[in-house]
């Protein structure tokens, strides 16, 4: 029997996917699942179904194992956390010195330098790699970031690289981002600015629903008009798409969905570790903040009643309205994408990982969620200045913005007017007007700080890193 070059541990929806893809590309493939219950049903009828397609199926972990070509290559596809433990506990005994291990899952990128580091010492390679695209991506070509130990790189990239989206130039979509949990931690970021992006769009979409009155069939017409504009994105292609399905009743089917949003933890990942590494994360962090407010469905329902309902704008108005709001969306997701990266450069700088940022806008362009236009100028910025701090100090952006802010200060008063919740996009303007600020008061915040503790402070006319601190109360006497 011929050895397989790679295996594929878990055969759930991606793992199932990333396996037909992985042989489709030229791979002999080695699948296992756990055989516990009905799930030990899951190789045979994987393999059933394949038929004379160049797949092992084994039904015990060393027989899996063993049936993979020196040095091995494994990717893990199961749920994160303690179940990718159990599974390198699992495998651990039958490997080799110089096995590869390759984590496809959502992993926490502090559990991936966790086991980067721990199995280095056993002489096993561990690779952390973001996958995004859902099941279709898996199947026909996803966004694969993959970091850890760097002696695994030239063995995996021949193996991922043709399994992989295509960017825009035709490359791969598929580019090691670094070591220890790099490529976990490029995945995370990548979800926090789809959960802001999404945001942004449901939002444009309760603007346009609320405020103008439009049904959905006006808000899908406007969505791909946008989607052919700069605006285009995969997110926008399919919020158009939504829009136009229609219930048993002949009613849009959107518009029987509960307004409750679920989430599996990387966004709310990515506004913590934007906390503890003291950068800025002001949208993507409203846009997890917003899911938690959708859950308060019965708490919602209570305090809205006897409010007076917002009107709507003026029918006359709405092509200025529209015209407003496709401003205000570029704007804010021109920010959105800027805060992803600077959290990523930053990151990259505290953990010594040199992340390249142009890379990663080559390799979301293609197979991921947040794939849009607006990536190829971002690759762009990076490329001509990979020192770049913050993509908003590049002249395109800078001036971009600076032609669309009309446009986006208009379509967040009209907001407040109807009474109309818009946190992301004007979250962003706050934080785009603050870092655009000279001064701002935390100046007063800092002399607040040293009356009631002490804390001292800096002064503007002496040397940055000279402390002063005041006796408040001596020097307000009368």
């Amino acid at each position: 029997m011929s050895t397989s070059n790679i295996g594929v541990y878990g055969l759930g929806v991606m793992g199932h996917n990333l396996a037909l893809n992985l042989e489709e590309k030229g791979n002999r493939v080695s699948v296992y699942n756990r055989t516990s219950g009905e799930e030990k049903y899951v190789v045979r009828d994987f393999i059933k179904q394949a038929g004379d397609k160049k797949f092992t199926g084994e039904q015990h972990v060393e027989e899996f194992v063993s049936s993979l070509e020196m040095p091995r290559k494994i990717l893990i596809m199961v749920k994160a956390g303690a179940p990718v433990d159990a599974v390198i506990k699992e495998l651990l005994p039958y490997l080799s010195g110089g096995d590869i291990l390759i984590d496809g899952g959502n992993s926490n990128f502090n559990d991936t330098n966790r086991r980067v580091n721990e199995l280095s010492k056993k002489n096993i390679l561990f690779v952390g790699m973001g996958v995004s695209g859902g099941e279709e991506g898996a199947r026909n070509g996803p966004s694969l970031m993959p970091g850890g130990n760097r002696a695994a790189r030239d063995q995996i990239n021949p193996v991922f690289e043709p399994i992989s989206a295509r960017a825009f130039d035709g490359s791969a979509c598929c580019r090691w981002i670094g070591d220890g949990g790099a490529g976990h931690f490029v995945k995370m970021v990548h979800n926090g600015i789809e959960y802001a992006d999404m945001q942004l769009i449901a939002e444009a979409y309760h603007l346009m629903t609320t405020a103008a009155g439009m049904s959905s069939k006006e808000i899908s017409d406007q969505f791909y008009h946008w989607n052919e504009t700069s605006l285009n994105s995969y997110l926008m292609e399919i919020s158009a798409e939504i829009l136009t399905a229609l219930d048993e009743d002949g009613r849009p089917l959107v518009d029987k969905i509960l307004d409750s949003a679920g989430q599996k933890g990387t966004g709310k990942w990515t506004a913590i570790t934007s906390l503890e590494l003291g950068v800025p994360l002001s949208g993507i962090t409203e846009a997890v903040y917003s899911r938690f407010f959708s859950s308060l469905v019965d708490l919602r329902s209570r305090l809205s009643e006897n409010l007076n309902s917002p009107g709507n704008t003026d029918k006359h108005d709405r092509s200025l309205f529209l015209s407003n709001l496709e401003d205000a969306l570029k704007a804010a997701r021109m920010v959105a994408y800027a805060e992803g990266f600077y959290l990523i450069e930053q990151a990259g700088h505290e953990f010594s990982w040199n992340i390249n940022s142009a890379s990663v806008a080559k390799i979301w362009q293609g197979g991921c969620i947040i794939r849009s236009k607006l990536l190829e100028p971002i690759e762009q910025a990076y490329s001509e200045n990979p020192d770049l701090e913050h993509l908003l100090l590049h002249p395109y952006f800078s001036e971009e913005i600076e032609r669309l802010q009309t446009g986006w200060r208009n379509t967040v008063k009209t907001a407040l007017d109807s009474r109309v919740p818009l946190p992301c996009s004007a979250a962003y303007l706050s934080q785009y007007d603050s870092l655009h600020s000279n001064r701002l008061p935390a100046n007063l915040i800092q002399a607040q700080r040293d009356y009631f503790g002490a804390h001292t402070y800096e002064r503007i006319d002496k040397p940055r890193d000279t402390f002063f601190h005041t006796d408040w109360q001596e020097k307000v006497k009368k």
